[in-house]
């Protein structure tokens, strides 16, 4: 029997990029490192740069078109030295990242298991979701750039919370970021901090009585 430390959840949040996807994080810096300069500085400026968040943000909640986001993020990265293009700027930027299959056979068992499944993805660019049915990975899917609400507003887990019909207190969010799991805390979901399929397998069964 597993040794559950945490309430006994029913449900699962999970990410896309990160998660049932290889590192985001790391194709960016990847992607950094093809433009000769510091590989970290795609990340740098999404993070720390105001007018590169606010292109983000703006992206992510559908706000603005994925050649908007292009041009915007191609003239910052261009202001910090990078010589860069914008046309197909976000698809070189997950050049490097490819599907996990383990995270697509647990999600497929969490399913069977009776595990209702909810996806809860930030939009980036176009192809994000290409090679992945996602009818057939998850009950619900939640996109911010459709809904108009990005991770971590604690709003977009409770549309998801909602649309699977379960109370937050009984779901798990499964993330790569931990903002992420904190706005999910907010409304009372817990969290998972996923680094591999195995450990976040581990962690369900372990600390929220999740088996698949």
């Amino acid at each position: 029997m597993p040794n559950v430390t945490d309430d006994v959840r029913s449900a699962v949040l999970v990410d896309f990029g990160g998660v049932i996807t290889s590192s985001v994080l790391r194709a960016f810096t990847e992607f950094g490192a093809s433009l000769g300069g510091d590989p970290r500085l795609p990340l740098e400026l999404l993070s720390r740069d105001q007018p590169s968040r606010a292109l983000l943000a703006d992206h992510e909640c559908g706000r603005i078109d994925t050649e908007a986001f292009e041009r915007g993020f191609a003239e910052r990265l261009r202001a910090h030295g990078a010589d860069v293009s914008a046309e197909g700027l976000t698809a070189r930027m997950q050049a490097g990242i490819s599907i996990d299959q383990d995270m697509l056979a647990l999600l497929g068992d969490l399913r069977a298991a009776g595990h209702p499944v909810a996806l809860v993805s930030n939009s980036f660019g176009t192809g994000t979701y290409d090679g992945v049915e996602l009818a057939a990975v998850a009950d619900v899917i939640v996109i911010s750039g459709e809904v108009g609400i990005r991770k971590p507003s604690r709003r977009i887990y409770a549309l998801a919370c909602e649309r699977l019909g379960v109370d937050p207190g009984k779901a798990v969010m499964i993330d790569d970021l931990r903002q992420n799991l904190d706005g999910a805390a907010r409304i009372g979901i817990g969290g998972v901090l996923h680094t591999s399929a195995a450990d976040t397998r581990r962690q369900l069964a372990e600390r929220f009585g999740i088996g698949a």
